[in-house]
């Protein structure tokens, strides 16, 4: 009957591996910045938008945010070290 129930050691060991995949898919500066760029699309729709609704991006909030949240990400990413970056600069001090 126990053998059927989870370890909590297990448990935390497979949280982390979730965890540990989740932040190889996406950096936290990535998420960081697709946080900052939703939030600046909001804020770009309330405060530039468009009033008549001919703006393709800006007359609708959803589109501005997605906008922004692709920008954001792309921009912050552009920081990330890659590993294939790392791995070569540590060859070439070698």
């Amino acid at each position: 009957m126990n053998e059927n129930k989870n370890n909590p050691e297990e448990q935390k060991n497979a949280n982390k591996s979730i965890k540990q995949k989740f932040l190889m898919m996406f950096p936290l500066l990535s998420v960081i910045g697709l946080v900052v760029g939703v939030l600046g699309g909001y804020v770009y729709y309330l405060k530039v938008g468009c009033v008549n609704g001919t703006c393709a991006i800006t007359s609708n909030p959803w589109l501005s945010m997605l906008w922004g949240g692709v920008m954001g990400y792309l921009l912050f990413d552009m920081f990330n070290k890659k590993k294939k970056d790392i791995q070569n600069s540590d060859e070439k001090k070698s």
